[in-house]
């Protein structure tokens, strides 16, 4: 599986690493069954019984409020005979959560408070049989599950991060805008493209005039995160269809902060873009090994939402042409891993990020 070995340049992962169900069903297992996933902010729970699903990894999830204020998940699952309980992305239960089937009722604590005609089954309590759990954190706003049965903490993923950005505020952004995109490929393509900037004068003529592509600050890599901050050229004041700014900076940044983009990836799932004045933040849902769900979202604070003539279609143009170029060009690649001709071929010094990847992959899928 390795894909280097002395004297010869690092290369790209062979095509069954991208191509291969087993492949990604490994990935399933192996990495989003057991890794911290982003699924959402938690301002979009605000009031009791508010809830969200989520599937993933062969698992869906209900994320809920509930009425003592706190967010718990459960597996979307009926402990009667199985049925999903909710069918719905979004919506509010109304003081509890109810099977459609037979009607077995929970709390939106998980307990469950009724189960009719068990009365008389031999040995049946209502107390063995709660929601199973999943673990459940947030971090600055962020919501964030966990499928695994014994999970490491969520600060133990994203190790430094709440450091870096805590004078952004993300808690208190809200999101303004979501586009949902499904992408005929893999992935990992989506993770690597975000990481390197080397396609932009080709693929981005609009982004590569704001940044200078060459011009990445970026971290040492974790093996559970990558990224970097990227400064303007001159003149451009932020990520927009111009590059002017038609929004306060965001309150808690210094003078740095406000002439960078922060871009992140934090594995597996969550590509996060911080900029001066606003949020974009990317969840990847893998529907099968050539073919990804992506839910982008652009969140502002909440004073220049209030403002008379709130500008935002800015932000969210330049953005989709963006993503849409980037989604197209990860579309092609994955064309062309996927045929006979494609061969692992070699990384670029500025391509170290891109390696790291793979080896974070190769490592949670062998142990290597």
């Amino acid at each position: 599986m390795s894909n280097t070995s002395p004297g010869r340049a690092r290369s790209t992962l062979a095509a069954r690493a991208y191509t291969e169900p087993a492949w990604f069903q490994s990935e399933s297992d192996r990495i989003f069954a057991r890794m911290w996933l982003a699924v959402g902010r938690a301002s979009e729970l605000a009031q009791p019984g508010a809830f969200i699903t989520r599937d993933i990894a062969g698992a869906s999830v209900i994320v809920v409020r509930g009425t003592d204020g706190r967010l718990a998940a459960f597996h979307n699952v009926c402990r009667h005979r199985g049925t999903r309980l909710c069918v719905t992305d979004e919506g509010t239960f109304a003081g509890s959560i109810q099977c459609a089937y037979h009607a077995w009722t929970y709390g939106l604590d998980g307990a469950l408070l009724a189960a009719p005609q068990m009365d008389a089954a031999p040995g049946f309590d209502k107390a063995h049989y709660p929601l199973r759990p999943a673990a459940c954190e947030t971090w600055d706003g962020h919501l964030f599950i966990n499928l695994s049965d014994a999970p490491p903490t969520l600060d133990e993923q994203i190790n430094g991060l709440p450091e870096r950005f805590a004078p952004y505020g993300m808690q208190d952004l809200r999101m303004v805008h979501r586009i949902h995109y499904d992408v005929a490929t893999n992935w990992k393509l989506v993770v690597q493209n975000y990481n390197e900037c080397l396609h932009c004068p080709v693929i981005h003529p609009l982004l590569n005039r704001m940044h200078h592509y060459l011009g990445a600050e970026n971290m040492p890599s974790s093996q559970t995160y990558c990224g970097g901050a990227m400064g303007f050229k001159d003149g451009v004041e932020t990520l927009s269809t111009d590059g002017k700014r038609r929004r306060a900076v965001l309150p808690g940044l210094g003078e740095r902060e406000r002439n960078l983009v922060n871009y992140f990836a934090i594995y597996p799932n969550f590509l996060l873009t911080l900029h001066p004045d606003y949020m974009m933040t990317i969840t990847i849902w893998p529907q099968g090994p050539g073919r990804t769900r992506l839910v982008a979202e652009w969140h502002f604070h909440p004073d220049e939402i209030a403002k008379p003539g709130f500008a935002y279609e800015d932000a969210i143009e330049f953005w989709d042409r963006t993503n849409r170029e980037d989604w197209a060009i990860s579309e092609q690649s994955y064309q062309g891993i996927s045929s006979r001709g494609y061969q692992p071929g070699p990384y670029s010094a500025r391509e170290q990020q891109l390696w790291e990847f793979d080896q974070f992959v190769v490592k949670r899928l062998t142990g290597d």
